[in-house]
């Protein structure tokens, strides 16, 4: 990633014990040679990870960002490119599942914030930043979705639906830009160890002990029985922006342990 230049949008995190997927990649990113714009709602959270970088050497600038804005999109776009100069890389890790229910119960101001979050402010990015990518004639963006898009319990239809979407969007934006140089794919995590998962699971269930969480949720991956962490996704996300990814677009890749695999 030596000499090029992007944006990680989700670059906080939720506090807790771990890592999160936004920040771990926004990390990895930097250490391996980039400069990272680092965007959240969360201004503070982007800040701590930004020091993590430049205690590294790294480079890495913030800005407060809400994604369901498409003036917030277009502004952080322009901040990158008033920093950095180009748009080299998009990274979109924002997701939220609270208060998602069974297709029969899920309450529509849930469903609808559900998909504002995980899918419209996905669009709003990639339509702010495509078109400087389409003046370089070159760029990478990776989406980070779920497995549950094609294998979760019946208890999460919004975040399902939603994450299903963020799948289909990718596609059609590979397709629709690859004669521009432009790569569109996304990640699929499975069942994974950061503190937005476990820290709401505990808190979703009256304060459960986060140990037990953690075994609970490591049953259920075929790999070893073990959840993943922020960092495998972080390192299949480097590969996805490094130029040994250049023949790589419209992927949907799972980051499982099995999970989806399993379900066939």
């Amino acid at each position: 990633m030596s000499g090029k230049v992007g944006i990680v949008v989700g670059a906080g995190q939720t506090p807790g014990e771990t890592i999160g997927n936004g920040r771990a990649t926004a990390i990895l990113l930097a250490r391996e040679g980039a400069k990272v714009l680092l965007v959240d709602r969360d201004l503070g959270s982007a800040r701590e990870t930004a020091t993590m970088i430049e205690t590294e050497g790294g480079i890495a600038h913030c800005t407060h960002a809400d994604w369901t804005s498409a003036e917030d999109c277009h502004m952080y776009a322009r901040v990158c490119l008033e920093s950095f100069g180009r748009i080299d890389f998009l990274h979109n890790n924002v997701g939220i599942g609270t208060g998602d229910s069974s297709a029969l119960r899920v309450e529509e101001a849930v469903f609808d914030k559900i998909l504002e979050v995980n899918l419209k402010g996905c669009l709003l990015s990639c339509q702010a930043v495509v078109p400087v990518m389409r003046e370089q004639r070159s760029g990478s963006i990776v989406n980070i979705s779920s497995v549950a898009a094609v294998a979760a319990p019946t208890n999460i239809t919004a975040y399902k639906v939603s994450k299903a979407g963020v799948n289909a969007l990718g596609q059609s934006l590979a397709i629709a830009n690859a004669r521009f140089g432009i790569r569109v794919n996304t990640i699929m995590p499975g069942l994974m160890d950061t503190p937005m998962a476990i820290e709401g699971i505990a808190a979703a269930r009256g304060g459960a002990a986060r140990d037990e969480v953690r075994a609970r949720r490591d049953q259920l991956v075929p790999l070893r029985q073990k959840m993943g962490t922020a960092w495998d996704v972080a390192y299949a996300s480097l590969f996805l922006h490094s130029d040994e990814a250049t023949f790589v677009t419209g992927a949907l890749l799972p980051v499982d342990g099995g999970q989806g695999a399993r379900v066939g």
